[in-house]
């Protein structure tokens, strides 16, 4: 074993792989560290699509996905089944994105071990303990036994402070996200549905639409689907793409809405190089997920958000993200005007990019550095 510093990554679903892979790759090149990484498994197929595409192979995979399983099932296994990881690999640091249950279990776990928690995208807050649930109160924990918060914005950064974390354990970053949609854009990934890739290639109009969020199940969802009907027969030319969840009640909810429908497209969920592809091709982007709000601005797209609060406003006070619920009038409301009224549109369609340059990686792992004693953090990101 080599006497630097050793950085445990531990990370369990497709959106932290996506914004864990840019600071994994970064830490597998640096000189001064040593890195580890581990998979719980919260999510399965849609993970390892993510680490194939960033080229990661764990070390360790706690294995933990199993159907129906409940939240309080699941962060009893991930608390479990990272501890002799922890003891056997003795890391001097274990890093977390986000908000996920693997996220408090590890951070919790590693803090009663004393191992420093370094938590990526850390201080986002939407107010409302419950909405996004359980993710606020995922994140709220991990503040609380984090060392170093890699915040990706100065909004993020202030959120921590007014909570009284010490400022200087805070480093701006940026969000990696932007790192990792930069690096598979240039990848170029083919889209591997025919009916995608037509789509794609013929410049068609497209309303992309994903939606999965816990509390949004029940009638809310049932709205979801009821509105995507009409919108599809009220606009026979645009394609509407939803790439379903797996979860059923997800599915349940909302595909028998949108039966016998010739404009629209239901596909499994899209590995994250054909996503983007898709993504950069919408002409409106319709979601109640948390990294497409990051995402699809960089490219231009005008989000709707089907959710009343966000822990991500720095879009929203942009302009390139709308706040609209999950009423049916509303969500019909709005998307038609952005059909049909050229100067909404237009407002909305700026590739204004609040969220990051690139180099959030490059940031994260300095900041790491610097906390270990090999390095020096460099300057923020001054978004």
């Amino acid at each position: 074993m080599s006497n630097q510093p050793r950085v445990m990554t531990v990370y369990g679903t497709r959106p932290e792989a996506i914004k864990v892979a840019p600071v994994i790759k970064a830490l597998e090149v640096n000189p001064n560290l040593d890195s580890v990484t581990v998979v719980t498994g919260q999510h399965r197929e849609m993970l390892d699509q993510v680490n194939e595409i960033f080229g990661i192979a764990p070390d360790h995979d706690l294995d933990v996905f199993a159907h129906g399983q409940t939240l309080n099932t699941l962060l009893a296994k991930v608390f479990e089944r990272i501890d002799p990881v922890l003891e056997r690999e003795a890391p001097d640091a274990l890093v977390v994105q986000g908000d996920t249950s693997t996220v408090a279990a590890a951070s919790v776990a590693a803090f009663y071990r004393q191992i420093p928690v370094v938590h990526l995208e850390a201080g986002l807050r939407s107010g409302d303990i419950h909405s996004p649930f359980p993710e606020e109160a995922n994140r709220k924990i991990t503040s609380q036994v984090t060392s170093l918060h890699l915040a990706p914005t100065s909004r993020s950064k202030d959120n921590l402070v007014r909570e009284a974390i010490d400022e200087q354990a805070i480093v701006v970053t940026g969000n990696t996200v932007i790192d990792a949609l930069f690096h598979t854009l240039e990848q170029k990934v083919p889209v591997s549905d025919p009916r995608l890739a037509e789509l794609v290639e013929t410049g068609s109009p497209i309303l992309l639409v994903t939606t999965h969020r816990r509390e949004n199940w029940g009638g809310a969802m049932e709205g979801v689907g009821r509105a995507l009907r009409r919108l599809a027969e009220r606009y026979p030319d645009v394609t509407t793409v939803l790439p379903a969840h797996r979860n059923p009640v997800v599915r349940e909810a909302v595909l028998p809405h949108l039966e016998g429908l010739a404009n629209v497209v239901v596909t499994e969920p899209l590995a994250y190089g054909e996503f983007t592809r898709v993504m950069g091709a919408a002409k409106v982007v319709l979601t109640d997920s948390g990294g497409v709000q990051e995402e699809a601005p960089s490219l231009g797209k005008p989000v709707l958000v089907m959710r009343d609060n966000t822990e991500r406003p720095e879009a929203v006070d942009a302009g390139t993200v709308r706040l609209i619920g999950t009423d049916e009038e509303r969500i019909v409301h709005d998307v038609t005007e952005l059909f049909d009224e050229e100067t909404a549109y237009a407002a909305m369609a700026n590739a204004v990019n609040p969220y990051g340059d690139g180099r959030a990686a490059e940031r994260s792992v300095a900041a790491i550095e610097q906390l270990l004693g090999t390095g020096q953090r460099i300057a923020d990101f001054a978004g």
